[in-house]
């Protein structure tokens, strides 16, 4: 899980403010800033081979290692004094190991505290804020572009959008003519509190504001990670099983909406909506749910109600 994997070093984030400044976040939490001029040559080569050794601090002195198979070996600082080695065989680190446990836990917790920063900024500035999520190709860009377009005319909206690689979605959500910032978690699997805080200095959401947060395509690691929203929405295509929520209930549990999307493609797909819904029900009988094609517009007046209803509840708007 990201907590021991080291998938959540920070000194792989990259944060894009859409206008040729890049922010890289070094290990030890400093910003490092680069002008990249577009279309230009500029490039940055990290070696990885051989025997070499490589240190990641993460605000304290614990120190765990990770064997990879090879001379080659890692070593990442995460804020505590015990050390742990994780090893690919997974009979030699047992599941109901402690140290990992505590490890984890640290990790979250700090995670937590963080996540109330953000949540005291939102609250301050009265922001409406989403945190979007759900597997690859889900549609979560492509619906963003329609509910830009949708909510601009009436209230200002700003996204922060996360990725492994590239600003290729940062790009076409600016098309709409939004505030957009691009996080690049390189190898992180999900966005994290304090990510969301480095992209909100570039961004500067106007106050009153409804902000979308986009989250790295995964239904697992980023529903472990608070970023201080407002609410959680997990798009659930058509064109996955319908057993998606059961198999992944961690992230559909804590769902206050879920969107089943792409339903334009339903003529097309054997796809058993009643059993779709029942297994969201299973595991998030609270959850609100919503069919919706951002593509025929079915269920599109649903959904940006529902947002107007958040705004409404969460800061009086």
């Amino acid at each position: 899980m990201c907590g021991t994997c080291g998938c959540s070093d920070p000194s792989n984030v990259t944060i894009d403010d859409g206008r040729g400044v890049h922010t890289h976040i070094l290990a030890d939490g400093t910003e490092v800033t680069h002008s990249h001029e577009r279309g230009g040559s500029q490039h940055h080569a990290h070696e990885h081979g051989g025997s070499q050794h490589h240190a990641h601090e993460h605000g304290g002195s614990q120190h765990h290692g990770h064997e990879h198979g090879g001379s080659q070996h890692h070593a990442h600082e995460h804020g505590g004094s015990q050390p742990h080695t994780h090893h690919s065989d997974r009979s030699i680190a047992p599941a109901h190991d402690t140290t990992l446990i505590t490890l984890e836990q640290r990790v979250l917790a700090k995670n937590e505290r963080l996540a109330e920063r953000n949540r005291a900024f939102f609250l301050g500035r009265k922001l409406s804020v989403v945190n979007l999520m759900s597997s690859p190709g889900s549609g979560k860009t492509c619906l963003l572009e329609r509910t830009l377009t949708e909510l601009r005319p009436h209230v200002d909206v700003a996204v922060l959008e996360g990725d492994q690689e590239t600003s290729n979605d940062a790009a076409r959500l600016r098309q709409t003519g939004a505030p957009v910032v691009q996080i690049n978690t390189g190898t992180g699997c999900h966005l994290e509190a304090d990510m969301v805080w480095r992209g909100l200095s570039q961004l500067d959401p106007p106050a009153g504001s409804t902000l979308f947060i986009e989250n790295v395509g995964n239904l697992v690691c980023p529903a472990l990670f608070d970023l201080g929203e407002h609410a959680r929405v997990v798009l659930f295509s058509v064109t996955e099983g319908e057993d998606k929520p059961v198999k992944y209930p961690h992230m559909f549990r804590r769902a206050d909406l879920v969107l089943l999307t792409k339903t334009d493609l339903l003529p097309y797909l054997e796809f058993d909506l009643d059993r779709a819904h029942s297994s969201i029900t299973e595991v998030a009988p609270d959850a609100e749910v919503l069919q919706l094609s951002t593509k025929s517009g079915e269920g599109v007046d649903a959904w940006v109600q529902w947002l107007k209803r958040l705004s409404r509840e969460t800061v009086g708007r």
